[in-house]
């Protein structure tokens, strides 16, 4: 088992911290490059949807199933192949001829991201000594942040500069280097070794057996969302095509239910959602990081389309948000133990709405140090209040064993919540297809879509009053310090044990 002081235990480190930069610079750097690239295609606001959201579709709706093959075949093994696959598909980006083939890329992108991004922290967990495994894993979620706060900074650069382009070409550079270190330095590990199943009726152990692939409940999940998304995305348009896919997301939705339901190895077991309190964080996951995903991508078009910054200022313009996320995130995990998971779960999300009413007051005449640094000084406290406490809640409220599928999931719902975000919201606002070529159209629609984001936050403060009990035991397997991610939360690894 590698020391986090030797030759070995650094590189590894350094291995998972660069995987983890790979996707984290996928999600984001892209928002600020948004404008560019529709002028660049001639493309409507849904090409610029499209261009977030099919990379988030793939991640979100892979990422468990990138999991369950990185426990059977390897999650060095696994971890490399979603280097390599991102790197490809981040060259085809940097190298689309129109904005269809950008997304389709993008697409391809997500599904290198859900093959690398568990096993990342699983690596971790699986290589370092019991006694190195916190620091380890402080330490990778710590220089994750960095590289999370200078995403869109150094994307903003490269598109003012070399341009938006080279927001995907940056991640071929950093694959190279990543992939030769993982190949020497990180040992293979896997969880495939036989699992014993238990008799769910008698409580007694039966036979060993293998974890086995939910393929259908995966595929099915994806569809689920896909659909959801285009007919949210093209809903303006009024077509056939959008009632006939909104009806099958609903069909979908419900085959993949049903499809859980008889799986011997489901991808989401239903039987994990009987823990009520599991069940009312993931209703909070969803409301809040529904809220944060509209609000980040509208954003970085509001600061460049109205108040006319470039894209360097525009995302030099929300370092202060991750910055305090970065900051005091790691120690915030603390709050639950102090005083329970409802009230920071009630506070954080409702300081994000009031942060998230204050960017009303942004127009082509704003102050930065007025009128949009403290909006987003007050979305990152919030940020701090709730995000840690929320990931602290979610392993407490399951057994220890099935803490990397509890994480799964609520990762992917967050994800899932941020792209159906993205889709419903310029619907909901009254965005056209040009708003983004118009500062005064834009300027209008975002200030109907600010006060939409704050009451998806408020949803998700009262069901966290309503639902959670004011002071709750948090379990001795939760992280004492606990890093926020600024789209997502962290996930855990998963361990090789079947739920029951």
């Amino acid at each position: 088992m590698a020391r986090i002081g030797t030759p070995e235990g650094k590189w590894i480190l350094l291995a998972t911290v660069l995987g983890s930069s790979v996707v984290l610079l996928g999600s984001t750097v892209t928002n600020v490059a948004l404008p560019h690239i529709g002028e660049d295609f001639s493309a409507g606001l849904d090409a610029l949807q499209w261009t977030v959201n099919a990379y988030m579709l793939t991640l979100a709706g892979l990422i468990m199933l990138g999991g369950s093959l990185g426990d059977r075949f390897g999650r060095r093994r696994m971890f490399i192949i979603g280097l390599v696959w991102f790197a490809a598909a981040s060259l085809l980006c940097g190298l689309a001829p129109d904005a269809n083939t950008l997304i389709t890329a993008r697409a391809l992108q997500g599904a290198g991201g859900a093959l690398l991004t568990p096993g990342s922290l699983a690596i971790i967990e699986s290589s370092f000594h019991p006694d190195d495994r916190a620091r380890a894993v402080g330490l990778w979620s710590g220089f994750g942040g960095i590289g999370a706060a200078v995403g869109p900074f150094v994307g903003g650069w490269l598109v003012d500069g070399p341009g938006w382009r080279w927001t995907f070409l940056l991640n071929i550079p950093l694959a190279l280097v990543c992939v030769p270190i993982a190949l020497r330095h990180v040992p293979e590990s896997a969880g495939s070794a036989p699992v014993e199943a238990r008799d769910t009726a008698a409580g007694k152990p039966t036979s060993p057996r293998r974890r086995g692939f939910d393929v259908a409940g995966a595929a099915l999940g994806a569809l689920a969302l896909a659909l959801a998304t285009y007919a949210l995305t093209e809903a303006r348009n009024g077509s056939i095509a959008v009632a006939i896919t909104g009806l099958g997301s609903v069909v979908a939705g419900v085959a993949f239910v049903v499809v859980e339901r008889r799986q011997s190895d489901p991808m989401m077991p239903l039987a994990i959602f009987a823990s009520r309190q599991f069940s009312a964080i993931n209703l909070i996951t969803l409301c809040v990081y529904a809220g944060l995903g509209g609000f980040f991508f509208l954003t970085a078009l509001e600061l460049q389309i109205v108040v006319g910054y470039s894209a360097l200022e525009a995302g030099a313009a929300m370092l202060p948000n991750t910055l305090i996320m970065l900051i005091f995130s790691s120690h915030a995990g603390e709050l639950v133990r102090r005083l329970g998971p409802r009230l920071p779960l009630t506070v954080g999300p409702l300081t994000c709405g009031v942060g998230m009413v204050l960017m009303l007051r942004v127009d082509a005449g704003a102050s930065y140090v007025i009128d949009i640094l403290p909006a987003l000084l007050i979305i990152g406290a919030g940020m701090v209040v709730m995000v840690a406490p929320l990931t602290v809640t979610l392993l407490s409220s399951v057994d220890g064993r099935n803490a990397g599928l509890a994480s799964g999931i609520n990762n992917a719902a967050a994800r899932a919540s941020g792209l159906v975000a993205v889709a419903a919201l310029p619907l909901l606002s009254g965005m056209g297809p040009d708003a983004y070529r118009s500062s005064t159209s834009f300027e209008t629609s975002f200030s109907r879509a600010m006060p939409l984001c704050a009451a998806i936050m408020g949803v998700g403060s009262l069901v966290a009053f309503t639902t959670l009990r004011k002071a709750t035991a948090v379990s001795h397997r939760s992280p004492r310090h606990t890093h926020g991610w600024l789209m997502e939360p962290p996930l855990a690894p998963r361990l090789s044990h079947r739920y029951d």
